[in-house]
């Protein structure tokens, strides 16, 4: 599991949700700088930070919501960190159930050295992911019902038809060559 270790004069964390973000910025000395509620979005995000901007490193919990912030820090060269969910929720305390409390919890891992880190994805490369991200279980259960069939002629003894029936062109009589009605 990767750290975020590196020191900054304040540390921001940010709870994101599709149209609200509730930020909590920790001066290194722990002092609380802001905590509240704004809109999802680059203005009022960059009016939040203005006063702490100059050495400021913000954070984010995995989420989908989290990849405008993570491009809008990197064209405006802030510093970004995108923790690990999961590894996050390991960790006591790592989660609760209100915003408030998300938000300032990942900037105290932040500010301690204790935020477990994921990596931002390139936007040119997430589409992709994506993709194979909803693809995958599709083809898992695709190779799952045709592994069904070749193994429902096992109990008949039944010879292999001889032809991969991954090709709708060589599915015709598979149901035939089982006798009983109900495998049909």
């Amino acid at each position: 599991m990767r750290l975020y270790t590196q020191q900054h004069q304040c540390y921001c964390g940010i709870d994101v949700h599709a149209r609200t973000m509730y930020l909590c910025i920790l001066h290194r000395d722990g002092e609380i700088r802001v905590h509240r509620n704004r809109p999802a979005g680059p203005a009022p995000f960059l009016t939040a930070i203005a006063p702490s901007r100059e050495d400021v490193v913000v954070c984010v919990a995995c989420l989908f919501t989290g990849y405008g912030l993570a491009d809008l820090c990197a064209r405006d060269g802030l510093p970004f960190v995108l923790g690990h969910a999961l590894s996050m929720q390991a960790i006591p305390g790592g989660t609760a159930t209100n915003a408030t409390s998300d938000a300032q919890t990942i900037a105290v891992l932040l500010r301690g050295g204790m935020l477990p880190q994921a990596s931002v994805e390139p936007a040119e490369r997430r589409a992709t992911r994506a993709l194979l991200r909803r693809r995958g279980p599709r083809t898992r259960t695709r190779a799952a019902w045709l592994a069904h069939i070749h193994k429902t002629h096992s109990p008949y003894n039944r010879p292999e038809s001889g032809q991969k029936i991954a090709s709708k062109a060589h599915r015709g009589g598979v149901a035939e060559r089982v006798p009983d009605p109900a495998v049909q």
